[in-house]
């Protein structure tokens, strides 16, 4: 085995360890998805879909629809295999920005939703 799976924890004794949890393994590459930006991973070049940049662009209606878009394309075209994206909600106001994913696990189709704050 070379690498080491993402998520990971620490178990009671220290050592760390892939996570067990399937919900919670798919929670982190979900993460992986939003936060890596594009040209970021050697390999992969077009992984990711860049939520950090959102610091450097302008808190409007444009860069909501346009989050939108990227997550939701990123997420099925990464991820398509293990859950399906019910929506994307992008809320902006003032200085911070809300992106919330709704998604369903592919697996038991059990509903998830994840939750992203950027101030």
């Amino acid at each position: 085995m070379s690498g080491f799976p993402f998520p990971f924890g620490v178990d009671p004794h220290g050592s760390i360890r892939p996570v067990d949890d399937d919900a919670a393994r798919l929670r982190g590459k979900v993460l992986q998805v939003l936060f890596t930006a594009p040209g970021e991973r050697v390999n992969q070049p077009e992984f990711g879909c860049g939520l950090f940049n959102l610091v450097f662009d302008p808190n409007n209606t444009i860069m909501a629809a346009a989050v939108e878009f990227t997550v939701g394309q990123a997420l099925t075209r990464w991820l398509g295999d293990e859950l399906a994206v019910v929506g994307v909600d992008v809320g902006a106001a003032e200085e911070s920005v809300t992106v919330e994913v709704s998604y369903v696990r592919r697996s038991d189709r059990a509903p998830q939703a994840l939750r992203v704050h950027f101030r």
